[in-house]
């Protein structure tokens, strides 16, 4: 069941920079970063100061090919301190041996992901500070790549790009929803590629590991005169095939776990092209065939088979307007398709659901240092969305829902923030989304954000942010055959608001935390009622996040994260009751030591449980809770000779088969081996 559809039926019953004019030789050295990311999760700069007149450089470590760094450093902004941002390098992507998106987020402050792994519990829910994955914004290099698909299990697919390409992900809130989009209740996930430069640089790894999986990433860049290049692939397999308790979602007659295997295959490819000191072209694409299994949760046992074919491009051009580097205007179009299809038996009859997702973007984005205490951000987005569905099923009591919809949207927005500082250390942010409609008109979403630096090692922020987020087209006007759940061309959008407020603090010279106390209200929340999709009512949540980061020496580091979530359901039947599949607590920490190209990182999760979302067993209630786990990971890498090294993964050291969510459950103790090189 998708993550969207699961939570829906639970409801139903650092510090601004003062700007300065530099000189830079090539248009390719200016990025539009989202907002600050001066304290991070895994690592920061050891620089780090809070006054933005006494604002050091962060230095980034150089990579040696057969020595992999565990620095995670953040890219410095010249917009936004008001809300905190986490970013991961990909040299700590590469530590953690991800081989998802969803690996990538799983160890940040505020996310409780569900799905990590692929195949088994893929469906099982993304959620940050208590809003789905449908309710944050996921951009590629600043491009949108949500589709608003809600049925089918079709929401953003995290396993689309290839890990092998990504440069670095970026996590961010508040006023950012002004710029890239009004359904941000949750955050805004920037995921950077890679850009080639210098001589052809091949790197690659293989990895095989428990149930039968294996895992090929390779690629590709270099630069050849004002040209740059990268392209990347991966391959992955698991047959997810083990064994699972009495009681556990979708086990078959022999007691494992059945329809569970996934396959995939991503490829991406970049190319830049810097038409002279003050143009830059880029091109991007991005594709995605994935067959697998689904695991609802229902009973008894589930055969369904979801195939996802996905296509991302985008081509964006930027110039440097007057003198210098103080305008910048990036304009970028892209299109965007995702196929999902839905087939498989139950009991007698057959069922099968199609949609076809399809999206053209165009976006000004123009960056404009108007003083030397006021920057202005403005721009335009452009999307149109074409959606096709066709449902089908030979259940006599669903036959009169066999059709084939082709629905068009288009949606048109101007934003604009603006950024000043008030005073050395006073900064205040402010910002407007006005949307054009054409289902459902215009409207109008602020934004607010501040930052005060008490000394140069205290700050304190907060921000605000009023969000609307539309029903997908499929929730409009396409039957969902799979779960007989009718669609409603009279629902309204999710409107509310998100804010922060938080300190920045550090403590020593190697310490560095950040504290943020979060919440939302959103009325109008997306839902089934009666098997038909409708509005249910109002959700608050508040929470609170806390990161640290301690770096004991050059070879040492360690972190740690805790999330505190109270997602409540104000309306309905289950008034009062927490978010199904959203724990209460979660705490990750790592600790990891590198030296000469040898590696190894212990990671660790506790999560408190969270509340189970179909009740279709007896003896169900729609107050229990998973129980709460306790795991522990471990990477390590050893060089062998030369670029070569061994890597090792072994996860769940405890070997405990914990209950993820609503009787899935994990697989236990898994290990994979691998080698990874670069040429």
């Amino acid at each position: 069941m998708p993550a969207e559809a699961i939570e829906i039926e639970i409801q139903q019953t650092g510090n601004e920079v003062t700007p300065i004019t530099t000189s830079i030789p090539d248009l390719k050295e200016i990025e539009l970063p989202i907002i600050n990311a001066e304290l991070l999760t895994q690592e920061t700069s050891n620089d780090i100061e809070f006054n933005p007149e006494n604002q050091p450089e962060v230095e980034t470590q150089t990579v040696e090919d057969a020595d992999i760094s565990t620095e995670v450093i953040g890219e410095q902004d010249t917009f936004s301190g008001s809300t905190p941002v986490y970013v991961i390098e990909k040299e700590e992507i590469q530590k953690q041996g991800a081989t998802s998106v969803a690996d990538v987020l799983k160890r940040l402050p505020g996310f409780a992901i569900n799905d990590v792994g692929r195949g088994a519990d893929i469906h099982t829910g993304t959620y940050y500070r208590g809003a789905s994955i449908n309710q944050s914004v996921f951009l590629i290099n600043g491009r949108q790549i949500n589709n608003n698909v809600n049925t089918y299990h079709g929401t953003t697919d995290l396993n689309s790009i290839p890990v092998e390409s990504i440069e670095r992900v970026e996590l961010s809130s508040g006023v950012a929803s002004t710029l890239y989009g009004s359904s941000a209740f949750g955050g805004v996930v920037n995921i950077i590629t890679k850009e080639g430069y210098g001589k052809p640089k091949l790197t690659g790894s293989v990895e095989y590991g428990s149930f039968s999986l294996n895992n090929q990433q390779t690629s590709f860049g270099g630069s050849v005169g004002a040209a740059r290049y990268n392209f990347s692939f991966e391959r992955f397999f698991t047959d997810n095939r083990y064994r699972v308790p009495v009681g556990a979602a979708n086990r078959d007659s022999q007691g494992f776990l059945s329809n569970a295997d996934t396959a995939t295959s991503s490829y991406f490819g970049n190319i830049g092209l810097d038409l002279n000191s003050r143009n830059t072209l880029n091109l991007d694409v991005t594709a995605l065939s994935s067959r697998r299994g689904l695991i609802f949760f229902g009973f008894p046992l589930q055969r369904d088979r979801l195939d996802h074919d996905g296509l991302n491009i985008g081509l964006s051009w930027k110039t440097r307007l007057g003198n210098g580097d103080r305008s910048n205007l990036t304009t970028t179009i892209g299109y965007n398709q995702d196929y999902f299809s839905t087939y498989g038996p139950t009991g007698n009859f057959y069922r099968t659901g199609a949609l076809d997702t399809q999206q053209l973007s165009a976006r000004v984005d123009h960056e404009w240092q108007l003083s030397q205490s006021n920057k202005l951000r403005w721009g335009l987005d452009l999307k149109n969305t074409n959606l096709n569905g066709d449902v089908f099923s030979s259940d006599p009591n669903r036959i009169t829902n066999n059709e084939t919809e082709n629905r068009d949207l288009l949606n048109t927005a101007l934003f604009a923030v603006n950024s000043w500082n008030l005073s050395q250390n006073f900064q205040l942010d402010l910002g407007l989304r006005q949307s054009f409609d054409t289902k459902f008109g215009n409207y109008l979403n602020p934004s607010v954000g501040l930052r005060y630096a008490l000394t140069p090692t205290l700050a304190m922020r907060g921000s605000w942010a009023g969000g609307q987020r539309n029903p997908g087209l499929d929730q409009l006007y396409v039957y969902d055959t799979v779960h007989g759940w009718e669609p409603n061309p009279d629902l309204d959008p999710e409107t509310g608001s998100s804010w922060t407020a938080g300190v920045d603090v550090k403590f020593a010279e190697n310490l560095t935390g950040q504290f943020t106390y979060f919440g939302s209200s959103i009325d109008n929340r997306l839902g089934v009622i009666a098997g038909r999709w409708t509005n249910i009512g109002l959700v608050d949540t508040n929470g609170l996040e806390a990161a640290l980061q301690l770096k004991l020496n050059s070879g040492w580091s360690t972190f740690l994260n805790y999330t505190y979530t109270d997602a409540q359901i104000k309306t309905g039947t289950e008034r009062g009751l927490q978010l199904g599949l959203i724990p209460y607590s979660l705490l990750q920490g790592g600790i990891g030591y590198q030296n000469s190209g040898w590696q190894a990182n212990l990671y660790m999760t506790y999560n408190s449980g969270a509340r189970r979302a179909l009740f279709n067993r007896a003896g169900d209630q729609n107050t229990d809770f998973v129980p709460s786990y306790f795991n522990l990971d471990f990477s390590g890498r050893i060089p062998v000779a030369g670029n070569l090294g061994l890597t090792v993964y072994l996860e769940n050291l405890l070997g405990e088969q914990y209950e993820r969510v609503n009787r899935i459950y994990s697989p236990g103790f898994t290990f994979r081996l691998g080698l990874n090189s670069s040429l």
